[in-house]
């Protein structure tokens, strides 16, 4: 984002994005931000236990939040492990929904279901799986609790491990009536049934949102993108943001305003909270 008063917005590509951006901007206390976790207010790390928020940006989600009525963050991952990992306790009122909207955590308490019994099956095949896949090493697998995700990242060949394991991870997910959610350098199988575009429009209705913006940088977030799309046809202006990477470039190509990776949201949240206060005077 190139250097311009701390104020200064970027301009969103449609005029959908352009009015939802206004909308937010002139009535705060009726927005409500989502935002995905990584990739996009964490960068991507070789190994997820050791995400970290981007410097600066969960201050900047503090700020926004007293501004704001409503700060939220919808990942894959547990809701308490975010929320661990980002410090977001220190973000005032935040709600964070965490396996893609199975779990909800609020004033440092989790809600949540059971996971469906398929989980526990992908957990006990998973191992040989890998194994029998010819995989090569540095595959590894993140139990999420309510799901399981295989990591290539690390592996010597990530897109070949993925390529070998793409069909046999389809058929456990199919035998376990799980759903395999395809990431960057991962999959995952998970319970059927919840995404982030759900668990964005609930959370729209729940709080009587007059505007909504979510940000994600992968193609689990595409949900919450289209989620965005089909409350704008109900009357609530919306904005997407893509937190961009070279590795997925469709979230880009999906999104109203792209901004360079978790810094250029950073940047973004400040600015944001820079020109609410000035019109609040």
């Amino acid at each position: 984002m190139p250097s311009s008063p701390a104020d200064t917005l970027p301009v969103p590509t449609t005029e959908a994005g352009r009015a939802a951006l206004a909308a937010l901007v002139s009535d705060p206390s009726g927005a409500l931000v989502a935002f995905d976790f990584d990739g996009t207010l964490a960068p991507i790390v070789a190994d997820p236990r050791d995400s970290a928020p981007q410097p600066g940006i969960v201050e900047a989600l503090a700020a926004l939040a007293s501004r704001l009525g409503t700060v939220a963050v919808i990942t894959g991952r547990p809701a308490a492990t975010v929320v661990r990992l980002g410090g977001l306790e220190r973000v005032p009122g935040i709600v964070v929904l965490g396996h893609y909207g199975a779990e909800r955590w609020t004033d440092g308490r989790v809600v949540a279901a059971d996971p469906p019994p398929g989980v526990a099956l992908v957990r006990e095949e998973l191992p040989a799986l890998i194994d029998a896949s010819g995989a090569p090493s540095g595959t590894w697998i993140e139990d999420k609790g309510r799901s399981l995700a295989v990591h290539t990242r690390r592996a010597e060949d990530p897109e070949r491990a993925l390529e070998l394991l793409s069909g046999p991870l389809s058929a456990l997910a199919e035998r376990a009536d799980l759903q395999v959610e395809p990431g960057r350098l991962v999959i995952e199988l998970r319970p059927q049934g919840v995404d982030k575009g759900a668990a964005l429009t609930s959370l729209v209705e729940e709080r009587s949102a007059r505007s909504v913006l979510f940000a994600g940088d992968d193609l689990g977030d595409l949900p919450a993108f289209a989620a965005v799309a089909a409350l704008r046809g109900q009357g609530v202006p919306g904005l997407t943001v893509c937190s961009s990477s070279d590795e997925v470039t469709a979230v880009a190509d999906a999104a109203d305003l792209v901004v360079p990776g978790p810094a250029g949201l950073t940047d973004l949240l400040g600015r944001l909270t820079t020109r609410i206060r000035g019109l609040a005077g």
